[in-house]
């Protein structure tokens, strides 16, 4: 099981209390739950319903981008298929190249591969190897964590290339994650907790 190290809240000066954005509540407004999907047990949390609000997907672009248009960010890695809806739009917000994480054959040229275990079985993720050059700082992009399985594959495929993972940025989070936590040493940034994740 993936351990998880809660940093401590980034805090504004009210009393020491962490002041909450109030784009926040309508993204999580927009977010649909959709119950017994992909299979029964799941509460599915559909970020398809955001998608047709254009303010409130503005919202979630420009909260990232407010995050890390200082931090020096040279790429931006989405990991297929969700994080290519936040990814390339952050990438070139913060003047950084963006590099889609693929699953086994889907990139045309030579690849780097990184296995990783799902709840049943097994996963992987692919990147060009001409994709990263050595030290380039990247930030990861997904649209959910969970047990932080993904992320973790993503962050051993990028290391690998010589490069350095920043941050991991996702649109959602089960509580556990919420606003910014550790994935072993690399900070995981989100912006909304899932609404629900079991029945």
């Amino acid at each position: 099981m993936v351990e998880l190290e809660v940093m401590e809240k980034e805090k504004e000066k009210n009393g020491g209390v962490k002041k909450e954005d109030p784009r926040l509540r309508a993204i999580s407004s927009s977010i649909r739950v959709v119950p017994n999907f992909p299979k029964p047990g799941i509460m599915f949390n559909d970020i398809t319903t955001l998608l047709l609000r254009p303010k409130v997907f503005r919202d979630v672009i420009d909260m990232f981008v407010e995050r890390y248009k200082d931090m020096h960010i040279e790429a931006v890695a989405g990991i297929e298929a969700r994080g290519f809806i936040f990814g390339p739009s952050i990438a070139l917000a913060i003047g950084a190249k963006f590099i889609p994480l693929r699953k086994p054959n889907k990139l045309p040229g030579e690849v780097i591969s990184e296995k990783y275990e799902l709840e049943y079985g097994t996963d992987c993720l692919e990147m060009h190897v001409e994709a990263l050059e050595s030290k380039e700082r990247v930030l990861i992009v997904d649209d959910f964590v969970a047990t932080g399985g993904t992320l973790c594959a993503a962050i051993k495929l990028i290391e690998r290339s010589g490069a350095e993972v920043v941050e991991c940025a996702c649109l959602l989070g089960i509580a556990k994650f919420r606003d910014c936590c550790k994935l072993g040493e690399k900070p995981v940034h989100v912006l909304v907790e899932c609404l629900k994740y079991n029945l």
